[in-house]
């Protein structure tokens, strides 16, 4: 979830985002493989799919007349592809499909982020399938050609989990499609919107267009088969390895069963954790409090580069006994700008929790009503600018001081929420 554009709220990225969900995958690959062997030879999707509920499905029917008649409007046009600034599986799979969807409609697609790609299946995913990703530096956009887009294509976020935002709304880039499944972030004016916040995964929606016709995969096509894998992998992050699977997102992975490559999904999963994101989570073991089945953990600060190593504390904390819902920040610095912000992630079991809800409760809005925080089921994130306070210091003294001061501030305002009966001091009751 979280961007480093300091007039924007953030919300989940999958890292967040749940790029970092994946936890044991080669147990859980042996699990789920006969399921979808199983699944393989299951009809093909279709909206009107007496399975599904009647108004759902209709919905979702629409939804796809409505993007092909956007594509054909737009033919022959190039549009800019706009993922968080930290894409996860589930972006990153979802805005190649359009890309490959809209090349059917002779529209030219450029897929870009503005921050880094730190986690190591991220990288293993991007690298292994050579999916056509640009890094675009906020300091490098002055020097791109931004004429040359006429449309511009938010998938997996809403515009506000991107620093490139701004820039394209200075350009005068049109929004002319969305496709999320996190909830709304505020009004949106696109020429296509497809909100699903009862969708676990963006990835599933995308596999739906498929399913209904808007490009036919091919067996043949190493393009194809690289892109259905990655696919799954998106599904699979957001899904907790399908283990929050609903139907439409079982019915997906059957679909996608018959072309992704078994072999190739499973070295991506394979990817090693890095020694930083090893030393994160040990930092967040060692600092963790444990308040009313809540395990809160700052973990320092931490160089833009590892910022995934975040959630993927979380994802870790997660999962200790007696705990439904963890929640780990830290201070990232980001040399390049000298830019620091507050990020944090969200995991919960607790089907009663909502993320967006918890987080945008928690630490409220900025000064132009955008939202801190936000999330989707059971993951969450947010991000908080230290505007004057930014920087990095010489001084190590300051340097404890300023995280003392945000370390206690960020756990009381959530453990208000946690035991709002309660006062706490430095975090502690």
């Amino acid at each position: 979830m979280a961007t480093r554009n300091t007039t924007s709220n953030s919300v989940l990225t999958p890292t967040e985002d749940a790029q970092s969900t994946a936890q044991h995958p080669a147990a859980d690959s042996a699990q789920v493989e006969p399921l979808l062997k199983s699944l393989q030879d299951a009809p093909t999707y279709r909206p009107q799919s007496s399975s599904y509920d009647t108004g759902r499905s209709r919905e979702q029917l629409q939804k796809v007349e409505a993007l092909q008649k956007s594509l054909e409007r737009h033919q022959g046009e190039r549009q800019l592809i706009v993922l968080q600034d930290f894409p996860d599986p589930d972006a990153l799979s979802s805005a190649w499909t359009y890309k490959l969807i809209a090349q059917k409609y002779d529209i030219q697609c450029d897929m870009v982020y503005a921050g880094t790609l730190s986690h190591q299946e991220n990288i293993a995913l991007v690298k292994l399938t050579s999916l056509p990703v640009q890094r675009w530096a906020l300091p490098t956009v002055k020097n791109r050609n931004l004429a040359a887009y006429q449309g511009c294509v938010f998938i997996d976020n809403q515009g506000t989990t991107s620093q490139l935002t701004p820039s394209l709304a200075d350009a005068g880039i049109p929004i002319v499609v969305v496709i999320d499944h996190h909830s709304s972030q505020g009004e949106i004016k696109a020429e296509f919107i497809d909100i699903r916040p009862y969708t676990r995964a963006t990835s599933t929606i995308v596999t739906q267009y498929l399913q209904a016709g808007l490009l036919k995969l091919d067996n043949n096509s190493s393009e194809h088969v690289k892109c259905a894998t990655a696919l799954m992998h998106g599904l699979r992050s957001d899904t907790n390895a399908l283990r929050q699977a609903q139907e439409e997102d079982f019915l997906a992975a059957a679909y996608l069963s018959r072309f992704y490559d078994a072999q190739l999904l499973n070295a991506v999963l394979q990817a090693s954790r890095s020694k930083q994101v090893m030393d994160v989570i040990e930092r967040s073991l060692k600092n963790r409090i444990v308040q009313n089945n809540f395990s809160i953990a700052g973990v320092g600060y931490l160089r833009y580069d590892d910022r995934d190593a975040i959630p993927q504390a979380a994802d870790f904390l997660v999962t200790e006994e007696n705990v439904h819902t963890a929640v780990v920040f830290g201070i990232v610095h980001d040399e390049d700008e000298d830019l620091e912000l507050v990020i944090g992630s969200l995991r919960t079991t607790k089907i009663t929790l909502d993320p967006d809800e918890f987080l945008k409760e928690a630490f409220g809005y900025d000064s132009q009503g955008r939202f801190f925080g936000g999330g989707r089921s059971q993951a969450g994130g947010f991000e908080i600018p230290l505007g004057f306070l930014s920087g990095f210091a010489e001084s190590a003294d300051y340097a404890k001081m300023k995280w003392t001061v945000y370390d206690t501030q960020v756990k009381q305002k959530l453990l208000r929420l946690i035991n709002p009966d309660q006062h706490y001091r430095n975090g502690m009751s």
